[in-house]
């Protein structure tokens, strides 16, 4: 992971931030008319669903159609905020990785059918051949697949985009590529080894002909296929690369083409006349254009598409939630509620992170568990459609995830049991610090919980309401002065190799393992399972070892997060992405009178 990463981020489950990663099926409007029997977002977000790897006739194209899909039309998207990066090496957000498959394909990516994902070949014929244990991985390219303009994309252009990776400016992207490719322990590491395409090709990426790629990494990696489906494995052509300009006017190899945007106030996509459908297991051409725009409240936005007012039928949000104030009304409606689309916010737990480094003793942060009224929490937070009360670090949709609840309690807490864990502390505490981003009542009323809660096992909550750059900038620093606030732990695809190692190895700097775990135990099972060639056995060592960890008692989970988002009448193929945990842009299509 970057050295600040989404998986780091503040609680999208309280923040409406774009989620990471996977997956459990999708309620509500789904890809038909909507379904006003949707179950309660607490049972979507707890069910098990994992991401399988597909075949070489899975990759093959066209995708399967969305039932009832019509051609024709232009779909609105009102988000609040533009994207922070289109540039492929740079996005980084779960929701900018789902809408920009409208004009860019990578190595690989997750076709998705009844809601169910399975990795199958995008640019490539399938999901990646593997050799010498793991440390070689080929990939062949697809035919008939070509540029904007119609030039063939070549294996040249994906080393490019993979090269660019290691080059200034991309250190908010994943890290992975330069991290994996030259065998370091962090991105700055790798670029002291290749400094980008600047610097010449990189020899641990062959391109024998224009149509085959080979990755040479120096240990074994078993999650290529996975790490093959993010945007940084995105062809570039060095002809149309336009440095910084790039990261608001990528050239597309999808099924739509940008053709104007206006930073934070709009972006205009029209059909790609080059893309071509039998070659795509992903995406679809319905809609003759979607029109994006930027800047106007949720709230607003939100009323209109529900009450059916100007353009809201035939807008659609893939970034924000229902406004809390209008969810309730929403779901007495069975007209209103046929127009929520709820899901899984993707392999997202929301958790009470602890710092380590400030609360040492682990008695004392068992007593945290204890006391953490999850059932208060979450009710003030919006109630059970947030989703469904956690008891592991990792979420359901992680291949390989087992069940487990090391230390129960009741929803509501149990002081009484916290009291017992304080009295066996080492280290007495009277008083701790929360954090957390002001942006929302909500929040306010949260951390009221937190400190009424706290008070009644004799400890006082100090609480520092941050904004979001503060929260961003002080909270995740080494010497932070705060003990507890939200966040959330993530995994950057559907198996459990980016969550330990990316965010529990002690070895690793504040911006990562930011609640400054450390068990050295642990630091040297992840040496051990890094060698591990096996996917299935990697991921059954990590799931394993996550019970050591949280035998620890290193953060408090607390919920396997839903989102509730929202659209028009006239949209139809609206369904929450079951990795991306938004609305999927790539199947929507507009409904014909």
């Amino acid at each position: 992971m970057p050295r600040f990463s989404p998986r780091i981020a503040a609680v999208p489950a309280l923040a409406t931030a774009a989620a990471l990663l996977l997956c459990s099926c999708s309620a509500g409007a789904g890809k038909g008319d909507g379904d006003d029997k949707a179950k309660p977002a607490e049972v979507r977000s707890g069910q098990r669903l994992t991401a399988t790897l597909g075949t070489a006739k899975d990759s093959r194209g066209p995708a399967p159609a969305v039932a009832g899909a019509q051609s024709g039309g232009t779909v609105k998207v009102a988000n609040l905020n533009d994207y922070s990066h289109l540039d492929p090496q740079k996005i980084y957000a779960g929701e900018g990785y789902s809408t920009s498959l409208l004009w860019g394909r990578q190595l690989t990516q997750y076709q998705v059918v009844d809601g169910k994902p399975v990795l199958v070949g995008d640019l490539a014929t399938d999901t990646g051949r593997s050799s010498d244990g793991g440390r070689t991985w080929t990939y062949t390219l697809k035919d008939g697949i070509a540029w904007e303009d119609g030039q063939p994309i070549t294996s040249e252009h994906v080393k490019y985009g993979i090269e660019r990776t290691f080059a200034p400016g991309f250190e908010l992207g994943p890290s992975y590529w330069p991290e994996w490719l030259t065998g370091s322990e962090d991105r700055s590491a790798a670029v002291k080894k290749y400094a980008g395409p600047k610097a010449g090709g990189l020899d641990a990426i062959e391109t024998p002909d224009a149509k085959t790629v080979v990755f040479h990494f120096p240990e074994p990696q078993s999650d290529v296929p996975y790490m093959a489906a993010q945007s940084s494995s995105s062809p570039v052509r060095p002809d149309k690369d336009t440095g910084t300009a790039y990261d608001t006017h990528p050239f597309a190899t999808g099924p739509y083409r940008i053709v104007e945007h206006k930073q934070n106030q709009g972006l205009t996509l029209e059909r790609n006349p080059h893309w071509k459908a039998e070659t795509d297991p992903i995406r679809h051409q319905y809609a003759d254009r979607f029109e994006f725009t930027f800047g106007k409240k949720i709230l607003n936005t939100a009323q209109e598409v529900l009450n059916g007012r100007g353009a809201g039928p035939d807008t659609v949000t893939t970034k924000s939630e229902v406004p809390p104030e209008l969810y309730a009304q929403a779901e007495r409606d069975p007209k209103k509620k046929a127009l929520l689309v709820a899901g899984s916010r993707g392999a997202y737990t929301n958790d009470l992170y602890i710092k380590n480094s400030r609360v040492t003793d682990p008695e004392v942060r068992k007593a945290i568990h204890y006391l953490f009224p999850r059932e208060q929490a979450r009710q003030v937070l919006g109630g059970p459609r947030l989703g469904e009360f956690a008891t592991t670090l990792s979420s359901p949709a992680v291949v390989g995830w087992k069940k487990y609840d090391l230390y129960p309690v009741k929803p509501s807490g149990d002081i009484e049991k916290a009291k017992e864990h304080l009295a066996k502390a080492k280290t007495k505490v009277d008083t701790l610090t929360y954090a957390y981003e002001a942006d929302a009542p909500e929040k306010d009323r949260l951390a009221q919980v937190l400190v009424d809660a706290f008070g009644k096992a004799g400890i006082k909550l100090v609480v520092k309401p941050l904004d979001k750059a503060a929260f961003t900038n002080e909270v995740f620093r080494g010497p932070a002065p705060y003990d507890l606030w939200m966040s959330t732990n993530s995994v950057d695809w559907p198996t459990p190799a980016t969550l330990l190692p990316d965010g529990y190895d002690s070895r690793l700097d504040a911006l990562s393992n930011g609640i400054r775990y450390s068990n050295p135990k642990v630091d040297k099972e992840l040496d051990r399972i890094r060698t591990i060639g096996d996917a299935q056995q990697k991921a059954a060592a990590l799931i394993d070892l996550e019970q050591v960890v949280m035998a620890d008692v290193p953060v408090v989970p607390f919920l396997y997060t839903a989102v509730t988002q929202f659209r028009g009448q006239n949209i139809g193929g609206a369904a929450i992405h079951p990795i991306y945990g938004s609305v999927a842009a790539a199947d929507l299509y507009l409904k014909k009178s």
